[in-house]
């Protein structure tokens, strides 16, 4: 059963709580501390003019070597992007977005927003494991669990060489992902919560031995009146420890730079439920040189 099919019409008011705004800024920080790429455009939230450095000398008709290699390395692509909340908020502060989701439906709410907002962001439907842009991209993020959608070791380390190959020379990659110790406190449980438009039932099932976390979703829609549409999805994620997140990196030829406890900001514990990771491109700068 396919996931994110009728949620996403519900999935903005069921994560209404979702810390968005933090997240931005965090990622805002990482890429300014670590990364490569710089906003584009004026920053929409304060009304600052963007870096307005091309990389190469004005005045030249079209786009030169340095002018393509400073647009790709102000590229910042946002990973299992959903309905591009957080990539409108990106936007918003100057740089220059890409959303890759898997879900089309998901997707075309995001093109509603963008037609709404008017901003300027691409939009790709592809499997994060089989990432293919036209051109390398300074910062990579995937958060609000995506990675954790990848069930198999494999999986994790093809999506993770796709990033390695399609990230700028020392670019930045980001994301986060829930540890093995939240989906055991989350156990096998119901949650159900009911809202004006719509309410669920969410039935969890967790498997210690695999640590796999099964979740099978009905989503009561309102339509008109009294009438209501119901859905159900099936989600299947897996639990990770940073020791194993570390693994893949290496694995994929990216290098490991720090990790946070995602929801405190602080030290990674035994404890943590989410963790929040920074790594980085490596092995591509001196191939880069000899090509210039």
């Amino acid at each position: 059963m396919e996931s994110y099919t009728g949620f996403a019409g519900v999935y903005d008011e069921l994560m209404d709580a979702t810390p968005y705004g933090e997240w931005c800024q965090r990622i805002v920080d990482y890429i300014e501390k670590y990364g490569v790429s710089k906003p584009v455009r004026t920053n929409l939230e304060t009304g600052r003019p963007a870096n307005d450095d091309p990389g190469s000398e004005a005045g030249n008709d079209g786009q030169t070597l340095n002018e393509a290699l400073e647009s790709e390395k102000n590229l910042v692509m946002d990973l299992g992007c959903g309905t591009g909340t957080l990539t409108e908020l990106m936007a918003r502060r100057g740089y220059d977005m890409i959303g890759i989701d898997l879900s089309c439906e998901m997707l075309l709410l995001a093109l509603e927003k963008k037609e709404a907002s008017g901003l300027d962001i691409m939009y790709f439907c592809q499997d994060m494991r089989e990432l293919d842009m036209y051109s390398t991209i300074g910062t990579i993020y995937s958060v609000c669990d995506s990675i954790n959608y990848l069930t198999k070791d494999e999986d994790v380390i093809q999506c993770f060489q796709q990033v390695n190959l399609f990230l700028f020379p020392k670019g930045l990659f980001l994301f986060d992902f829930n540890t093995v110790y939240k989906y055991e406190q989350i156990g096998d449980s119901v949650i159900a919560e009911s809202r004006e438009d719509c309410s669920f039932i969410w039935d969890n099932y967790y498997d210690p031995q695999t640590h796999t976390n099964e979740y099978d979703l009905t989503i009561y829609q309102q339509e008109e009146g009294d009438r209501y549409r119901r859905f159900d999805e099936t989600h299947v994620q897996r639990g990770y420890t940073l020791e194993e997140m570390k693994g893949f990196l290496k694995e994929a030829g990216l290098e490991f730079i720090e990790a946070i406890d995602a929801d405190t900001g602080g030290e990674v514990t035994e404890i943590s439920e989410r963790i929040f990771v920074a790594a980085r491109e490596k092995g591509k700068e001196s191939s880069w040189r000899i090509i210039l």
